[in-house]
């Protein structure tokens, strides 16, 4: 395989053939501006953006770059944590912020087909609008791509009961690396047919093709949804918490936070805290309550875990109003520590062993930043933990990064003792490929490199992302 070229006159001419003048962008803002996602890390140095609106233009701008050589970067939302949709070595941007439609609904299979840069919150306005629910949600659902969701496998703040992205998709159209169309699953509930390769592109990062569209599953809506936020004295409490309201109640949601998440939250001045009591830690649970006895009975448990010192306070929502102001203090800790500079991990382990997980990264990192602020917060109702150190005003950006990066082999080295996953629902891209060892087998990581080159054998799949060939 040859090294990628750069963007020459006649490439350019053959893009802008391909879909128009008014949707190529090579000046330096555009470059910066979809180059990049939200990782700090990696600067940005891609030759072209891109624009298609369409499959087949997708597909000749692949069959294109294959024969110039030059690499391809898919770019979604570019809300990404990971790293995974930044170019930065002259590759053409495929931007999907044009393949934006909705293009059919299904009633009788509960299911809608959406070109990929169908934004999140717009997939789940108009599964409102037909009287259904699309369940995967996130704080980026505002800006976020369906594709760039099905690229990372996205997962978010219901995967307790309604799963990650996977869950959802029920087929696919994508481009490979060779410039092939294929249909996958065509939708379908049962196909018995074969190796399901739709399932290869989900949580692929662009790295084997470009997914164009998607078919995807919706459900019915959650009725009379209730929030409880509890406080919590310390990390064992939580999982009996969990526990004992799993026991007789179907959770929605089962989110955790830390005493300074709640109070950067707090400092934004958006919303109040909602009791009295200053408590460790927090948790949020959520549930659908359309009959009389199921409030009972979540009162019932939250009394019970009072008894039992579980919990220190709470409180139950009241209205509408005040499930989206409690949702708040979950919600918005991602935007209320960003001017920190947070450097942050997005580790999963198994349910059961969460308590004990917890604790020794806890110690690792107290042991190795006395002095750093140190944000918890996650999904811990499915085993996903957000790990956020805050930058100090006195480190340099670099000298932050480069701090947190040493022990990154401890924190690792323990996911792996617990057969855990370094990025649970960030993806991989450049920021976690170093680390990829620490929850894949080098025998997984060799077959997952061969699947690339049958897909992509040219190698100018999103380069870099995951691993490197």
């Amino acid at each position: 395989m040859n090294a990628p070229v750069a963007l020459t006159p006649e490439l350019l001419t053959q893009l802008t053939a391909i879909v128009g003048e008014n949707r190529i962008k090579t000046d330096a803002d555009s470059l910066e501006n979809w180059g990049k996602d939200h990782t700090k890390h990696f600067n940005p140095n891609p030759s072209v953006i891109v624009f298609p609106s369409t499959t087949e233009q997708v597909q000749a701008v692949v069959k294109l770059a294959n024969q110039f050589n030059i690499a391809i970067t898919p770019s979604g939302g570019r809300t990404g944590l990971s790293a995974g949709a930044v170019a930065t070595n002259g590759e053409i941007v495929i931007s999907m912020d044009k393949m934006n439609q909705i293009l059919e609904f299904f009633p009788a299979d509960r299911m809608v087909r959406v070109q990929a840069g169908v934004v999140t919150e717009q997939l789940q306005n108009y599964a409102e609008e037909q009287g259904m629910y699309y369940p995967v949600d996130f704080a980026s659902a505002g800006s976020s791509q369906i594709g760039g969701n099905i690229g990372t496998n996205a997962g978010g703040i219901k995967v307790i009961k309604y799963g990650m992205t996977r869950n959802w998709v029920l087929g696919l159209t994508v481009v490979t690396g060779k410039g092939d169309i294929l249909r996958l699953n065509k939708g379908m509930v049962k196909n018995a047919t074969g190796y399901a390769l739709q399932h290869l592109f989900i949580g692929g990062e662009g790295t084997l093709g470009l997914v164009t569209e998607a078919e995807i599953k919706l459900e019915r809506q959650p009725q009379n949804l209730q929030v409880l936020v509890l406080g919590v004295p310390d990390f064992d409490a939580v999982m009996p918490v969990l526990h004992a309201f799993q026991k007789d109640i179907d959770l929605t949601a089962f989110e955790f936070f830390g005493e300074l998440a709640m109070q950067k939250v707090l400092d934004h001045g958006h919303v109040q805290r909602p009791f009295e009591t200053e408590c460790p830690f927090y948790v949020l649970l959520e549930f659908e309550a359309p009959y009389e006895p199921i409030l009972d009975k979540a009162m019932e448990i939250f009394e019970h875990c009072m008894e039992q010192g579980w919990v220190l306070d709470g409180v139950m929502s009241q209205s509408l109003d005040q499930v989206e102001s409690l949702w708040r203090l979950r919600e918005d800790i991602s935007e209320s520590i960003a001017p920190f500079i947070p450097y942050k991990n997005d580790i999963s382990v198994l349910i059961t062993h969460v308590p004990a997980f917890i604790r020794e990264i806890d110690a690792i990192v107290q042991e190795n930043y006395p002095d750093f602020e140190i944000c918890w917060f996650g999904h811990i109702g499915d085993g996903n933990l957000h790990l956020n150190i805050l930058k100090p005003e006195n480190l340099t950006k670099d000298e932050f990064f480069a701090k947190c990066q040493v022990v990154n082999k401890y924190v690792f080295d323990t996911v792996k003792k617990y057969d855990g996953s370094i990025s649970a629902e960030h993806g991989v891209g450049m920021t976690k490929k170093p680390y990829l060892e620490y929850s894949r087998s080098p025998e997984e990581i060799e077959y997952m490199k061969a699947l690339k080159k049958v897909f992509d054998p040219n190698g100018l799949m999103n380069p870099g992302k995951l691993f490197d060939l």
